[in-house]
């Protein structure tokens, strides 16, 4: 795909300037149909697309690429033109972020004091896990009751989604740096919705781990922590981790420090947070967050006549499933958790959770490491979904340069796609996190 995560220049004249800003405000009705402004990042070459393919069978476990979408080099068109569906969710335009205090950064995520401080972190979040009733995250209260996973929100406010991790405390650096400083007017601390997969594929995931258990600590009802594939996967039977995802590194890490108490239990807090973590959440304004998908075409039926949203079937579509970059539809496939879907079967959805009092419009996901690390998905259809991974460096099992990526967050907007923002964390600084990298290099040169 070439390299379409080249750092952006920064504007000339201006060392630490954010380029592409535009108002968050929206009007307080939808656009009508007849006219408005509309702004899309989308294929600037048309591609044909399949109508139906079938999901070949495959590995539970994480694929190297499988699934992974690919979008080409886009071009953002903003454009005034009729809109013809008066109520599909506007595509604001992303925000590059280049005026963060990057050296800041990077010496807060490579001295993490939290390693420091395992057992205090540990020790009173397990306390509040044992008591059901002590620890209300965010989007708790809303809970129909205590096994409820598929959430429904009574009402919005402010809040931030940050996507598959990794281990990448780098990038929770920068994402967190940039919350703070988009600080809202009213002084109300935005929420945080973190979208899974949080460990694996390298990068110092105890860490990061202890990082999130003291935002949680400090604000539960801040932070949301919804459960990703890898999450869901790690286990800890007869005194040893397991997982049923590759890569599991994470698992092996802790196998590795069995002897080590707090290690041991930060991992097995790590378990049961993700145990009970919601697969979904269904805002007011159509918006449906969850890690990989949504509840494939062969389930509507079922969920048509129990209304049961809880079903482990559905909830783990909303976990495992992938978008297909380019097919209209794609025919469950059981034999692989990670089931493929298209842009016609999210219309489908759309369609039955509104027959089910729970209208969604758009999406918010992560699950796919896109290399422009975010992607918008039907982003010229009535129904777009927003892919947005916060990974600052290419992944092992990831096969095109450059190394140094931009991770994305996105800020929820009511009634539109969630709009991205753009951290351009210095290459160098990248680089210089993840020493492992130029080890890789020698081993290329040597080869």
């Amino acid at each position: 795909m070439g390299d379409p995560e080249g750092e952006k220049p920064t504007p000339a004249g201006n060392e630490t300037a954010r380029v592409s800003e535009v108002p968050l405000d929206l009007p307080s009705d939808p656009p009508s149909s007849s006219q408005g402004v509309e702004q899309e990042c989308r294929p600037s070459e048309t591609t044909s697309e399949p109508s139906v393919e079938v999901n070949t069978p495959g590995s539970a476990a994480e694929p190297k690429r499988d699934g992974a979408l690919e979008p080409p080099q886009r071009e953002c068109i903003a454009q005034v033109e009729p809109l013809t569906r008066p109520h599909s969710p506007p595509i604001l335009p992303p925000i590059d972020v280049f005026d963060l205090d990057w050296h800041g950064i990077h010496e807060r995520a490579l001295n993490p004091e939290q390693l420091q401080r395992i057992a205090e972190l540990v020790q009173p979040l397990e306390s509040s896990v044992d008591r059901p009733d002590s620890l209300h995250l965010l989007f708790d209260r809303d809970r129909s009751n205590s096994a409820d996973r598929a959430i429904k929100i009574s009402h919005e406010q402010p809040c931030w989604f940050i996507g598959d991790l990794h281990g990448d405390l780098l990038a929770l650096e920068a994402a967190l740096a940039l919350i703070e400083q988009e600080a809202e007017p009213s002084g109300e601390k935005a929420g945080i919705v973190f979208l899974g997969d949080l460990f694996d594929d390298g990068g110092p995931a105890l860490a990061l781990l202890l990082r999130i258990y003291q935002l949680i600590l400090e604000n539960p009802h801040r932070v949301c922590l919804l459960a990703g594939n890898h999450d869901e996967a790690l286990r800890f039977e007869a005194g040893r981790f397991t997982s049923s995802v590759d890569p599991s590194d994470f698992a092996e890490y802790l196998n590795e420090n069995l002897s080590a108490e707090w290690i041991v239990r930060a991992g097995v807090l790590a378990i049961r947070l993700a145990e009970s973590a919601p697969r979904a959440l269904f805002f007011p304004d159509g918006l449906l967050v969850a890690h990989g998908g949504f509840p494939l075409i062969d389930l509507h039926e079922r969920l048509r006549e129990t209304g049961e949203w809880n079903d482990p079937q559905v909830l783990e579509d909303f976990v495992w499933t992938r978008a297909h970059p380019k097919a209209r539809r794609k025919l469950p496939n059981r034999y692989s958790r990670g089931s493929q879907f298209g842009y016609e079967d999210f219309a489908d959805f759309c369609a039955l959770s509104a027959e089910l009092g729970r209208p969604v419009t758009h999406m918010i996901r992560g699950h796919d490491h896109v290399d422009d690390r975010y992607a918008i998905y039907g982003s010229n259809r009535p129904n777009p979904i927003l892919t947005t991974v916060a990974l600052s460096r290419r992944l092992a099992r990831e096969s095109t340069d450059p190394y140094a990526r931009v991770p994305t967050v996105a800020r929820f907007v009511s009634r539109a796609l969630p709009q991205v923002y753009r951290l351009h964390i210095p290459p160098a600084s990248v680089e210089a996190f993840y020493p492992e990298h130029q080890t890789h290099q020698m081993e290329d040169q040597r080869s």
